[in-house]
């Protein structure tokens, strides 16, 4: 079965060159009319939910299936399985959570590579690592179908508003396909060659975001610590050189310790996780990321995984400080 081939073979390999006398991939000959969604969650199911309004015919697919039932009342179909989702489909997109589930879904037991096929493609717009993605190309490709990884930078708002950032590498012909798709769920997007780099992209953009929210939130507490008016920091942040979107979004709520999940926690630790393993692998010094990866595992640690990343402002505050060293 692929869900024992797929964890037998050692990740630093070139699965490429593993594969003896692989199909030839076919070009996708029409834009594709019925599309698959694997993943109805947080961020899948406002970007399927945009496709659907668009008049895209869409099916669709999710562990929990009752999570897909307000998208099958809005006209989406559903199949029990992303082999049959796959094989119904002419292109289908997959949004899952983290590198395994990327890897169950599209190569275990009932995946998609079982229903892909020439003529097909497979978007994995899940962030995972990049060898996890080339891992998930070389089985969805040795099936003859096309491949695109094409993590998203952006949240819950943006994926509801169309307003996504897709970061796509792999079949330039399954790009130019899927174009009109991506329009639809985003605001633009990027083609960036070889599968890995959209997966190298997305997890330099989330360092960098991760970091930058454990710094604000230290800001945030030091000022009030201080005396200063949290709500005339963020303004000023947010009106100077260092201004970023995510200050005047997240400021206002996190001064009143709430953190409606956009971004769970969970995944910007695991983002952070990914990334200093790619540091890692390129010998690249990442001191800062690395402090801030610590904090999201105190956060972590003490029942915020579920909550927006900026709840890591938490983890400072002086009750979780001192619990961590008694």
């Amino acid at each position: 079965m692929c869900s024992t081939f797929c964890s037998s073979i050692p990740r630093h390999l070139n699965l490429t060159s593993m594969m003896i006398m692989k199909p030839r991939a076919q070009a996708i000959t029409e834009p594709p009319s019925r599309v698959g969604f694997l993943g109805i969650g947080i961020m899948g199911s406002p970007m399927a939910h945009n496709l659907l309004k668009a008049g895209i015919d869409v099916t669709i697919w999710n562990r929990t299936k009752s999570k897909c039932d307000p998208l099958i009342s809005l006209g989406a179909k559903y199949k029990p399985s992303p082999e049959e989702v796959a094989a119904s489909c002419d292109v289908t997109f997959a949004m899952l959570a983290d590198p395994q589930s990327a890897l169950d879904v599209a190569c275990g037991k009932h995946g998609a590579v079982n229903g892909m096929g020439s003529g097909k493609g497979y978007v994995d717009v899940s962030t995972v690592d990049g060898d996890t993605s080339k891992l998930i190309s070389g089985h969805i490709k040795s099936t003859g179908a096309l491949f695109l990884e094409a993590p998203v930078s952006g949240s819950k708002k943006p994926a509801e508003d169309g307003q996504l950032i897709f970061l796509t590498a792999g079949d330039k012909y399954l790009y130019d396909t899927v174009a009109s798709l991506l329009d639809i769920m985003g605001k633009s997007k990027f083609y960036l060659g070889n599968v890995g780099n959209g997966a190298a992209m997305k997890l330099v953009v989330n360092m960098i975001m991760g970091s930058m929210m454990a710094s604000f939130s230290e800001g945030l507490l030091l000022g009030e610590k201080v005396g200063l008016d949290p709500d005339v920091l963020v303004q000023v942040v947010s009106q100077g050189a260092i201004s970023a979107p995510m200050y005047s979004i997240k400021g206002p709520s996190m001064i009143q310790s709430l953190y409606p999940t956009a971004f769970p926690l969970k995944h910007q630790q695991k983002d952070l996780r990914l990334a200093l393993g790619l540091a890692e692998s390129v010998s690249q010094p990442t001191p800062i990321a690395a402090a801030a990866n610590e904090l999201y595992k105190v956060a972590k640690s003490h029942g915020l995984s579920d909550q927006d990343f900026s709840a890591v402002i938490e983890a400072l505050k002086s009750k979780f400080q001192h619990s961590e060293t008694k």
